[in-house]
């Protein structure tokens, strides 16, 4: 067998393996999905310890539309969608941004929320007012998040964090001069902290789409997923968990 062949067979085991998954997940009844666990209000602990979110309820509501349940594997949010290369799980709803670069390696289903990057600072901070105010400053955000690499982009050094909580914590207690962050988690935030002496400075002017995630070649996955939203939204799950959450439709 020619080296080209064999290099041509090996390219292609991802792509059938990942075209199983569907079938895998029907035959198991289950769909792994993978999420932080720590990014309120998408994915986060109750008082009693129970994961739940947004994102936790979007995806179960999900997998009884293919007829499974979820399983939620947690994992830290910089090591997070590479667990789909070692398969650790099917898919992962975490907020996930869909981007080109992340749309060259994964695929994604359609977007099921929409929000806006919002600069976090202290409630006595005049000095920051818009993102270029971010340029020689201290930003806390984990290092491969949008939000991250947004900051870095107006010259903010950035302190690295494992998620949003250890951000505003940072930024409280004055270790950071700010955050761009979600705006959805953070007025979640205000909701459970009306003390906080924390405010958003500034927001961008458009919205990011985000969506499921999973391994690439996969048309009949991303078909069923796909299909599963839409129901979601026609039979009116979908709203009932978004004004839950947020108190509208977070949709568009």
């Amino acid at each position: 067998m020619k080296r080209a062949t064999i290099a041509l067979l090996i390219a292609l085991i991802p792509a059938l393996a990942a075209a199983e998954d569907l079938a895998k997940i029907k035959s198991a009844g289950v769909i792994r999905v993978g999420t932080e666990g720590t990014y309120a209000p998408f994915t986060y602990h109750d008082a009693s310890g129970k994961l739940v979110g947004f994102d936790v309820e979007i995806a179960q509501a999900v997998a009884a539309k293919l007829g499974v349940k979820a399983e939620f594997i947690e994992g830290k949010w910089d090591g997070l969608i590479a667990g789909l290369d070692a398969n650790r799980y099917d898919a992962v709803a975490n907020e996930v941004s869909i981007t080109e670069a992340r749309k060259a390696k994964y695929d994604f289903s359609s977007p099921y929320i929409a929000s806006k990057a919002a600069l976090i600072v202290r409630g006595d901070n005049t000095a920051i007012k818009t993102f270029a105010d971010l340029k020689g400053k201290k930003s806390a955000n984990t290092l491969t998040s949008n939000f991250g690499k947004l900051a870095q982009s107006f010259g903010a050094e950035i302190v690295p964090v494992q998620g949003f909580n250890d951000s505003l914590e940072l930024l409280a207690s004055g270790r950071v001069d700010a955050t761009i962050n979600d705006s959805l988690s953070f007025l979640d935030y205000k909701k459970h902290q009306p003390n906080s002496k924390l405010k958003i400075a500034a927001t961008e002017k458009d919205a990011d789409f985000s969506g499921i995630i999973f391994r690439k070649g996969n048309p009949q996955l991303q078909a069923a997923i796909n299909k599963a939203l839409a129901d979601i939204k026609a039979d009116g799950s979908y709203q009932k968990i978004s004004f839950k959450y947020f108190g509208e439709d977070v949709s568009r």
